[in-house]
């Protein structure tokens, strides 16, 4: 085995790879092979570090040089002052690793966007090569697995995790340990274990990034849930639109079958276990557990009337148990360090940590994952290093198209499930959008619903129709078109649907307009009977016009106007029809001076 003085990491998540990583891996390969240190120093590709504002990510080991924005042409300088002279390169070190004082740079834990995180989920996220089983079992891998099935009994097991607390991450927290008991009470035969990693929901990728980072955690726990309830046969549906994923959780199942860690007899016992993957095309009702599971079987995505709940009658009418990637990628720690670690995280009822997709208008896009009960205020002002461009935070979206907008008013709400569904969100399967001044919570509820409306199956007539009447009134609002009635029939056709719908797309789908509405109605009110938008977005109530004072006449806007709606003098102030107007925007993109505005 070859022992090396340093190892290098490139991040080789989706939004990395988008931008690069994979030009810069090989290329440091290139440029140490040229240099001779190939045997000195290894190169691994790892998942999602998180920080993916600043991506692509490398990071330099033993000293834990945290390289940002890094380019292949900046891998020949890493290589040569760097692996070679022991100069760290400063000029593409992110800047909160570096102490001001003497140009040391600080650990990781030492800076803001981390210090406050508690990785479990995403505790080997850009710490090994998820493509190598070998790195995987070299920091405790399958090692649960082992323990559960030479020391202890299913129900075991089961007792460990109603222990621990831990509940479903995929949006409806249900305590895990009580779901896995439903199927273990079954009758002895056919079962199975499902897993859903069809995230759908818009700006949300915390499934993604554990299934590219981290696939043997995901499966391992897969298997020790069959374990549990005697199931021999498992499922992920994981959408064909994340490849990368894909092909690492496929690498990954080929491995362990070759340890031996699926199929028969698992660590010479009699318990025996396959895992398969199905692809879904995207559909994001598909992401509820029934419809999920009509998918599997090669039926339309369609959910079905529960009761019987599917650990009763699921997949193939037989006993299944279904949770999300981030669910089953704590299941391995939590038997490992017990269910008093894992309880002794969070607060009372929610117990352990939260990842979440930080998004919108923060500093730090990325995944952050948090201890339960860390308040919103901590994830966007420290975490997430505030809103940018001197803005103001207005409100945060948590759940996606099922949750709730959160306003400022209320930013220290701790985020565990309770708190966020007292005050009319979510946790949801962990999305969080910010959104500053410039953000119309009219246009923010509408947005969502449209995305529902596409998204509904159609099957019942509630969320078929009701979900579209409801995207009507909010379209006719933003026009400037709307009336106080309509604003009474939006929130009575909200509780209608909520409560009539046959599944959970359909049921919270009136959540984004409840919460805006219950928060923010005086920008509704604004809409309607001011017909103005207070944060100038909805075009159709914009008006566009010239500052004389500012205006430096130098035709710019009116030669970029698609209308010819800007006249004027070359040297004097130029002037807007606003009858041929039609609030296209150009004008201001294009008028350097900031004479433009809307009124």
């Amino acid at each position: 085995m070859n022992l090396y003085r340093a190892h290098v990491l490139v991040c080789g998540g989706t939004g990395c790879t988008s931008s690069g990583s994979e030009k810069i891996l090989k290329e440091f390969e290139k440029q140490l092979a040229e240099k001779g240190l190939e045997k000195e120093v290894k190169v691994v590709q790892t998942g999602c570090f998180g920080l993916c504002a600043l991506g692509p990510i490398v990071i330099v080991y033993p000293e834990g040089a945290f390289y940002s924005m890094v380019k292949p042409e900046d891998v020949a300088e890493i290589v040569e002052e760097h692996l070679l002279k022991g100069r760290i390169v400063q000029r593409l070190l992110y800047e909160e690793t570096i102490h001001e004082e003497d140009d040391d740079i600080k650990s990781l834990n030492e800076v803001n966007f981390y210090k406050k995180q508690m990785r479990v989920a995403l505790r080997n996220c850009g710490v090994i090569n998820p493509e190598n089983i070998e790195e995987y079992i070299g920091v405790d891998g399958y090692q649960a697995l082992g323990k559960v099935l030479t020391e202890c009994k299913p129900q075991d097991v089961i007792d460990i995790i109603k222990a621990s607390g831990l509940r479903g991450r995929g949006g409806g927290g249900f305590p895990t340990g009580l779901k896995w008991q439903f199927a273990a009470d079954q009758p002895e035969g056919q079962k199975y274990v499902a897993c859903n990693a069809d995230e759908g929901d818009p700006g949300a990728f915390m499934d993604r990034s554990i299934l590219e980072g981290d696939p043997h955690a995901v499966i391992e726990a897969m298997a020790i849930a069959a374990y549990a309830i005697g199931a021999n046969k498992g499922f992920v549906y994981i959408r064909a639109e994340y490849p990368i994923a894909v092909h690492r959780l496929s690498v990954a199942i080929e491995q362990a079958k070759e340890y031996g860690l699926l199929g028969d007899h698992i660590f010479d016992t009699d318990f025996s276990f396959d895992l398969e993957i199905r692809l879904g095309a995207g559909a994001f009702v598909c992401g509820e557990e029934t419809a999920l599971m009509n998918s599997i079987e090669g039926h339309r995505g369609e959910p079905r009337p529960r009761p019987p709940f599917p650990a009763v009658k699921g997949l193939f009418e037989s006993p299944t148990i279904l949770n999300n990637v981030e669910t089953y990628a704590n299941v391995p720690q939590i038997v490992l360090k017990g269910a008093d670690w894992f309880s002794s995280i969070g607060t009372e009822k929610s117990k352990g940590t939260k990842v979440f997709a930080l998004g919108g208008k923060i500093k730090n896009t990325g995944l952050v994952e948090i201890p339960m009960g860390t308040t919103l205020r901590e994830v966007v002002e420290e975490i997430g290093g505030g809103v940018p461009n001197g803005k103001k935070f207005k409100a945060a979206q948590t759940g996606g198209p099922s949750g709730g907008c959160i306003p400022a008013s209320l930013i220290d709400t701790p985020m565990d499930y309770d708190s966020l569904i007292s005050i009319g969100s979510m946790m949801g399967s962990g999305g969080l959008i910010v959104m500053d001044e410039d953000s119309c919570m009219v246009d923010i509820a509408k947005f969502f619903l449209e995305f529902t409306v596409d998204e509904s199956c159609g099957k019942c007539a509630p969320c078929r129709i009701g979900t579209k009447r409801m995207y009507e009134i909010l379209d006719k609002i933003t026009k400037g078109k709307g009336t106080m009635e309509d604003l009474d029939n939006l929130e009575a056709l909200c509780y209608t649907v909520k409560s009539s719908a046959l599944c959970g797309l359909g049921q919270t789908a009136p959540n984004p307009i409840l919460s805006t509405l219950r928060y923010f109605k005086d920008e509704y009110i604004a809409h309607v009977q001011d017909k103005k938008c207070p944060a100038g977005v909805c075009k159709a109530l914009l008006s566009y016009e010239i500052v004389p004072s500012k205006c430096k006449g130098c035709s710019l806007c009116s030669r970029k106007c698609p209308v010819h709606a800007i006249d004027g003098e070359r040297g004097k102030p130029f002037v807007i029809d606003k009858n041929k107007c039609i609030k296209c925007g150009a004008c201001m993109d294009s008028c350097k001076f900031g004479a433009i505005t809307t009124v």
